[in-house]
C-alpha cells in the first residue's frame, strides 16, 4: 500500500511539471515571432537613413513603420512635416524619405535653360540605390538585435557553447529570412517605383511653378538689402512710412519696421516689400490683392535689386491662417481639439510645399545673397492675466505657442536645408502681459503684432546674424 501511495504521490507531483514544460514549449513559437517582429520594428527606427543626392536635392532614404495592407503611400519628411507620397508602393514596408538639402533643382534649372539634361532620372536611380543600401543595413541591425537578445537568454539558461551557437545562428538566419520576405519579396517593386521619380515634385504630387520673372521697372542698383514677408515684416499697426505711396498704405508698411531699423544701423538702402496678409503663394511667388491694388510678386520685385547682398524673409503665419486660429481658440472652450489640430496639420503640409519652392527660387538668385529666414516670437509668455477678457488662459496660450513652435521648426529646417540662416527673435520678459511688452495688445491696431520695440528686437536679432556672417 505504501508503494502505491508513493507512486501516486510522485505522479501527482510530476503532472504540473509536465504541463509547465508543454506550456513553455507552446510559448516558444509565439515568443520567437514576437522577438522577430520587435527586432524588425526597432531596426526600422534605429537604422541610419541612407543619404543620396540628385537633381539638386539631398534626400535621406529609409523605411517607414510597416503598415497594414498590400500597398500604400510612403512618407516624405519635409521640414519636419510628414506628407504622404504621391506614388504608392507595394507591400507593408514602404519608403520613408527626408529632404535635407536643396539647391536650384533640375526642374528650375531646365526652365532657366541651364539644366543638365543628363541628370534627368538621376534622383530616382539614387533613391533606388539608397533603398537597397538601407535594406542591407536594416537586415544587419535587426539580426544584431536578435543575436543580442538570444545571447542574453542563453546566458541566463546556461546553455552549452554548442547549443548557444546553434540558437544564435538560427535566430540570425530566421531574422534574415524575414527581412528577405519583407524587403525582397513584399517590397520587390519599390526600387522600380523609386526609379520613376525624377524630382521631389513627383514624390509630393505637386509641380514646381515656373521661375518668377523680374518685375517691370528700372534696376534698383542702390539697394543693399531686401525684406520680404507678411505683416510682421511690414510693421503693421505702427507709425506709417514717410511719404507713403498707395501700396505702402495698403500693405501697412511702417517707419518702425525692422527693415527701417536695419537701414539706419547699417547705413543701407533697404527695400521693404513686405505686405500684410502675404503668404508664400499669394504675395511672394504670385501677385497679392492689397485693397483696390495688386502688389506684384515680392520675389519679382526682389530681382530688380541684383546687387542686394542680404535678403530677409518673414513668412508663414498667414499661410497657416494664424489669426483665424487665434480667434477660434479664444472663442472655444478648448483649442487643442482633434479637429483644429487636423486643420492645422493640413495647412502646415501645404505651407511646406510652397516654402520649399520659395527656398529653391531664392537659392537660384544669380547674385547669391545672404538669406535670413526669421522665425516667429512668443507673443504670450508665462503670464496671460491681461487676456482674461479675451477668454485666453494659460492652457490656450500654450496650445497656440505649440503650433507656432511647429511653424518655427519648419522654417528652421527649411532654411538649414537651403544653406540659409534662421533667426528667432526673443521677446523674453517683454511678452504681451509684461510691464514693457514688445507686442501690441488686444485693443491696439494690430493685436499680437510687434510694436516699435518688438520690431527693434527683431532687427537686433537679424543684426547679430549679419555681424556673425561678417555682413
Amino acid at each position: 500500500m505504501s508503494l502505491v501511495r508513493n507512486a501516486t504521490s510522485a505522479d501527482s507531483h510530476s503532472t504540473p511539471t509536465v504541463w509547465r514544460r508543454w506550456a513553455l514549449r507552446a510559448l516558444v513559437p509565439f515568443a520567437a515571432l514576437f522577438l522577430l517582429l520587435a527586432a524588425l520594428w526597432m531596426a526600422v527606427r534605429i537604422t541610419p537613413l541612407q543619404s543620396v543626392t540628385g537633381a539638386g536635392q539631398t534626400v535621406e532614404v529609409g523605411a517607414a513603420s510597416p503598415g497594414l495592407g498590400f500597398s500604400g503611400p510612403g512618407e516624405m519628411d519635409l521640414f519636419g512635416q510628414t506628407i504622404s507620397t504621391q506614388p504608392h508602393f507595394p507591400g507593408p514596408v514602404r519608403p520613408r524619405l527626408r529632404l535635407t538639402h536643396i539647391t536650384a533643382n533640375a526642374e528650375l534649372e531646365q526652365l532657366l535653360g541651364s539644366g543638365d539634361h543628363n541628370s534627368v532620372g538621376l534622383l530616382g536611380r539614387q533613391l533606388s540605390e539608397g533603398w537597397l543600401r538601407y535594406a542591407l543595413w536594416e537586415g544587419a541591425v535587426s539580426a544584431g538585435i536578435v543575436i543580442v537578445v538570444l545571447a542574453a537568454v542563453t546566458g541566463v539558461r546556461r546553455y552549452s557553447l554548442r547549443r548557444t551557437t546553434a540558437v544564435l545562428l538560427s535566430g540570425a538566419v530566421t531574422m534574415t529570412a524575414v527581412n528577405l520576405i519583407g524587403f525582397g519579396l513584399l517590397a520587390s517593386g519599390t526600387p522600380a517605383a523609386l526609379r520613376q521619380v525624377h524630382s521631389l515634385s513627383d514624390l509630393v504630387g505637386r509641380s514646381s511653378g515656373s521661375p518668377v520673372s523680374p518685375a517691370d521697372g528700372p534696376t534698383l542698383g542702390t539697394i543693399q538689402a531686401v525684406v520680404m514677408g507678411d505683416s510682421t515684416a511690414a510693421g503693421i499697426g505702427n507709425r506709417p512710412v514717410t511719404d507713403a505711396d498707395p501700396l505702402d498704405k495698403a500693405c501697412g508698411r511702417s517707419a518702425d519696421a525692422f527693415a527701417e531699423q536695419l537701414a539706419e544701423v547699417n547705413n543701407w538702402n533697404v527695400l521693404n516689400l513686405a505686405c500684410s496678409g502675404a503668404t508664400v503663394r499669394t504675395g511672394l511667388l504670385d501677385a497679392q490683392p492689397a485693397g483696390p491694388l495688386s502688389a506684384p510678386p515680392q520675389i519679382a520685385q526682389l530681382q530688380r535689386a541684383p546687387d542686394a547682398r542680404v535678403v530677409i524673409v518673414s513668412i508663414g503665419a498667414d499661410d497657416l491662417h494664424w489669426a483665424d486660429l487665434t480667434r477660434f481658440c479664444a472663442a472655444s472652450p478648448d483649442c487643442d481639439d482633434r479637429a483644429t489640430d487636423a486643420y492645422f496639420q493640413q495647412q502646415t503640409a501645404a505651407f511646406v510645399l510652397d516654402y520649399r519652392e520659395l527656398l529653391t527660387q531664392l537659392a537660384a538668385l544669380p547674385n547669391h545673397p545672404m538669406v535670413i529666414v526669421n522665425q516667429y516670437y512668443d507673443p504670450f509668455g508665462p503670464d496671460t492675466s491681461c487676456l482674461a477678457a479675451e477668454d485666453v488662459d494659460g492652457s490656450k496660450a500654450t496650445a497656440l505657442q505649440g503650433r507656432l513652435d511647429q511653424l518655427n521648426n519648419a522654417l528652421k529646417q527649411g532654411a538649414d536645408a537651403a544653406g540659409f540662416t534662421s533667426v528667432r527673435p526673443s521677446f523674453a520678459g517683454h511678452a504681451l502681459c509684461s510691464a514693457e511688452p514688445f507686442v501690441q495688445g488686444p485693443k491696439d491696431r494690430a493685436p499680437l503684432h510687434p510694436n516699435a520695440a518688438g520690431e527693434l528686437a527683431i532687427a537686433l536679432a537679424d543684426q547679430q546674424a549679419l555681424s556673425k556672417a561678417g555682413k
